[in-house]
């Protein structure tokens, strides 16, 4: 039991839970926000998360039972559909790696938007059950949500990341708006 307090209470896990909690708080209120800060934020909280997911310490599950989920299918659709919504037609973009990748003669879509509430719904079960302050809990979801993060969702953030640079600085829109603006301020137009 001492060993799950020096884990769940170790400088890089109560930094993770900050992070964590910050990025479930930030998609929770994207609806009505503009794409430009969006992906703005975005690209500022996702490497942050995936640093100090990566530094989270050893652990080893110490309970039995099974932890309280607490993102419904409805949560899940609602920050997916909120995103899908700011993002428009740039919410799709190519994967490259997935495993299935190389069987595939076409390219496989993937939706920055699915990614970042499937994301959203480990950190936030895990944030639901670490806020139950009970010392085995918090250890044992600590633990579920740094092996999701190495097995699933690690990936998808850095794949996300990807594809929202692209939206940032690659988007046929921003690229016209800021010709026209440029063209504006040499009195071109």
């Amino acid at each position: 039991m001492e060993h799950s307090s020096q884990v769940i209470f170790d400088k890089n896990s109560i930094e993770f839970v900050t992070v964590a909690a910050e990025y479930c708080g930030f998609v929770e209120r994207t609806r009505g926000t503009d794409r430009k800060t969006f992906v703005d934020t975005a690209l500022k909280i996702l490497p942050l998360l995936y640093l100090k997911a990566s530094l989270l310490p050893a652990c080893e599950m110490i309970g039995e039972d099974n932890l309280e989920v607490f993102v419904t299918e409805e949560d899940y659709e609602w920050i997916r559909m909120s995103i899908a919504d700011i993002l428009g037609a740039q919410d799709d973009y190519l994967e490259v790696f997935l495993p299935d990748m190389v069987y595939s003669e076409t390219p496989i879509k993937k939706c920055i938007s699915e990614d970042l509430a499937d994301i959203y719904q480990d950190l936030k079960d895990f944030i639901g059950v670490f806020q139950s302050g009970l010392n085995v809990t918090m250890n044992d979801s600590l633990c579920i949500c740094k092996e999701h993060f190495a097995e699933f969702w690690g990936q998808r953030l850095v794949n996300t990341m990807r594809a929202l640079h692209d939206v940032k600085y690659n988007s046929s829109d921003d690229t016209e708006e800021s010709v026209s603006k440029e063209n504006d301020d040499l009195g071109w137009v």
